[in-house]
């Protein structure tokens, strides 16, 4: 299975990654390893994490307070959102719509 990143998506990863690493040298990188095993799962099982719209699931990171917001798309999961959980609810609704217009 195939992952693709919108590209908002990126840039929060690495917004976050820099905002970890002014915090601690490192801690950057361990959340960026934490994404990582995190898309990995979703890979292995795309329909196990909890479905927060219809057809849109939320994968919450073990160590950070991010949830991946994703879909899939003809065998392609779309990494919509890398949402810190403790921000604005649901703000990256408009790129779902954004998606469907550029399809």
């Amino acid at each position: 299975m195939k992952v693709r990143f919108l590209k908002p998506a990126q840039l929060e990863v690495d917004d976050a990654v820099v905002w970890y690493n002014s915090q601690s040298f490192g801690l950057g990188t361990q959340f960026l390893d934490e994404v990582d095993r995190s898309i990995r799962r979703i890979v292995t099982f795309p329909l196990s994490s909890a479905e927060i719209e219809q057809d849109i699931r939320r994968c919450l990171l073990s160590r950070f307070p991010y949830g991946i917001i994703y879909g899939i798309d003809s065998g392609t999961v779309i990494i919509v959102a890398v949402a810190h959980l403790h921000r604005e609810p649901r703000y990256w609704i408009d790129r779902l719509l954004e998606q469907k217009t550029s399809m």
